[in-house]
């Protein structure tokens, strides 16, 4: 059981039993997942299981949670969140999508969804999101959605023996009524 967030695709948490079928699909992608995401070039099935229990301790620890995206009963790729900060009322998110399901507007969907959460059940004041400044399709996704450009920080993460600039997004409970007032949403 999980959220549905379009046809036939839905978020659900994820769970031990995941491990084999993600890191099949983190196998399959490896290569383009590498060039954004520090983890994927060295990332083993026992790797993908820790992560996946760390997710659960994450959840029952009340620091947010990830999600697979699954696609006619097939995980298609991840997202949550990076933890939350309860005091300051503010959270990241972070996500990631197989190739073979880009340019069905899923992640966006999913993104909408997770910041909606925080947001409003929740009450969160702020998400943020960070995406290397090249990675263009992931930066597409806060900027459709109505995230603001918060900044550019240079050289900021070291992926694949090369420096990357990192564009921080954010979404504010302020944000929100302006946001829909030109017709974006989040």
């Amino acid at each position: 059981m999980g959220l549905e967030i379009a046809e036939s695709c839905q978020l659900r948490l994820l769970v031990e039993d995941d491990a084999d079928e993600l890191h099949a699909l983190i196998e399959a992608d490896r290569e383009r997942l590498a060039r954004w995401l520090r983890w994927a070039e060295t990332q083993t099935h026992s790797d993908t299981l820790e992560f996946i229990r760390k997710s659960e301790a994450q959840a029952a620890g009340n620091d947010g949670f990830q999600a697979a995206i699954e696609v006619e009963g097939r995980i298609a790729g991840v997202i949550g969140f990076t933890g939350v900060d309860w005091e300051n009322r503010s959270t990241g998110l972070g996500y990631w999508l197989a190739a073979e399901y880009e340019g069905r507007g899923l992640m966006t969907a999913a993104v909408e969804a997770l910041g909606e959460h925080a947001l409003e059940v929740w009450e969160l004041n702020r998400v943020e999101i960070r995406a290397a400044a090249e990675n263009r399709r992931s930066r597409a996704i806060p900027e459709r959605l109505g995230f603001r450009q918060d900044g550019v920080l240079r050289d900021a993460e070291r992926i694949g023996g090369r420096y990357l600039d990192v564009v921080v997004y954010s979404m504010v409970t302020g944000d929100r009524g302006g946001a829909q007032n030109t017709g974006d949403s989040v």
